[in-house]
């Protein structure tokens, strides 16, 4: 009775060895094509140039334009002006700081993280420095 038992438990493993094997090399190969695809993010021609982004405001698409050198980026929204300070955390990453904020939600940073980038184009997210839960995404075209 023993040997027929051990028997059964054997094919059982037997067939979870064999399922075992086509499900690893399953994940291998997944694993493997997922690796392969690498996301462009050359960030640094968008350090410095003439910028616009498209977005709704309230039920309306907006555009802005910002200009960004060095140090500032300048913003042409609606016929306001907004400038800020901008440092680099890193080639991707960067900290904006109005200079003349008016209320205290403008005294917080944002931080900007280009996620990818095309030839004169770049796709980012921003939001509030320490604000996880309210990051927005968007898509950048440089245009000089």
């Amino acid at each position: 009775m023993r040997m027929v038992h051990l028997k059964s438990i054997l094919q059982i493993l037997s067939i979870l060895a064999a399922a075992m094997k086509k499900y690893f090399i399953s994940i291998c190969i997944f694993l493997i094509s997922l690796s392969c695809y690498q996301v462009d993010r050359n960030c640094l021609p968008f350090h410095e140039g003439t910028f616009e982004f498209t977005t709704i405001v309230n039920g309306s698409l907006k555009t802005s334009r910002f200009e960004r050198s060095e140090l500032y980026e300048v913003e042409f929204f609606e016929g306001k002006i907004d400038t800020a300070t901008i440092r680099w955390v890193n080639d991707c990453e960067c900290i904006l700081t109005k200079k003349n904020p008016i209320s205290n939600q403008d005294k917080r940073p944002i931080r900007v993280e280009i996620l990818s980038t095309k030839e004169a184009e770049y796709t980012f997210e921003y939001a509030l420095v320490g604000d996880t839960k309210n990051v927005q995404r968007g898509t950048t075209k440089k245009i000089k």
